[in-house]
């Protein structure tokens, strides 16, 4: 294997004279593979010395930058949850005050509706019972009004009848028995 990477270098090398290429002339080899590493030995350090310890210091901050946002964030969010913890807590404690004074409003409220009904019922009652008592009173003098129109009217059919005037006494007794049948 090692004999045919040797014949198709050589030949390569034949062909790179023949055709004019440079890099496949066996003879300028040992200069391109000097600089080649004087090239990559440049680069090497070039790199190592300058750039990579740049770019490393780069990452390295950006590094810290990420994990001190990273530790900000989660302060922040811990923050946010306390203050949503006071919040919450503050908004179930005002809710229970709130309950307590409707229920205390409505107490108060019931009380004085309670007071005020029994106010009105015995208003009420006591303007019944007055009405009543006028309502008697005028069906009393009614009754005693209607005996005496009654007392009149039979007087008067008596007297118009027998032409005699009939005594009260007499009236009343005839009265009495009409009203009671």
């Amino acid at each position: 294997m090692l004999s045919s990477i040797i014949l198709l270098s050589a030949e390569a090398a034949e062909a790179g004279e023949k055709a004019g290429l440079p890099q496949l002339d066996a003879s300028t080899w040992p200069s391109q593979l000097f600089w080649l590493a004087v090239t990559f030995g440049l680069l090497y350090w070039l790199m190592s010395s300058l750039f990579l310890p740049r770019i490393g210091a780069a990452l390295e901050e950006r590094r810290d930058r990420i994990a001190d946002d990273l530790d900000k964030a989660a302060e922040s969010k811990r923050e946010a949850e306390e203050a949503e913890a006071a919040f919450n807590q503050s908004l179930a404690d005002a809710r229970g005050k709130a309950q307590a004074i409707a229920a205390e409003a409505r107490e108060e409220v019931g009380a004085e509706v309670a007071e005020m009904q029994k106010d009105a019922e015995a208003d009420l009652a006591q303007k019944t019972a007055a009405a009543e008592k006028r309502i008697d009173d005028m069906k009393a003098n009614a009754a005693a009004k209607v005996r005496e129109a009654a007392g009149d009217t039979t007087r008067a059919i008596v007297e118009a009848l027998i032409l005699e005037t009939p005594t009260d006494a007499v009236v009343s007794a005839a009265v009495g028995k009409a009203a009671k049948a």
